[in-house]
């Protein structure tokens, strides 16, 4: 995985990061905890995705801007409680 501004630049913002997910996927037998790192990588380029280019652009790698927000909203009130 590359550096944020790599990931932002490539010509699929932020896929470097949405193909570490599946790479790690594959390598867990598919169980998402244990890819949580790369989970979060992918938000976050996302979400600075959003922010430079504004909440109507799009990319593959990333879910929609309003369905991104509560994604993260969601995993912070979950790290929270643990």
């Amino acid at each position: 995985m590359g550096n944020l501004k790599q990931d932002l630049s490539h010509d699929q913002p932020c896929k470097p990061r949405a193909c570490a997910i599946q790479d790690c996927l594959q390598k867990n037998s598919f169980n998402e905890d244990k890819c949580q790192a790369q989970i979060d990588a992918l938000y976050e380029c996302c979400n600075a995705f959003y922010q430079a280019q504004g909440d109507q652009a799009s990319t593959l790698s990333c879910p929609k801007a309003n369905l991104l927000r509560l994604k993260m909203k969601q995993r912070a009130q979950a790290a929270e409680k643990q």
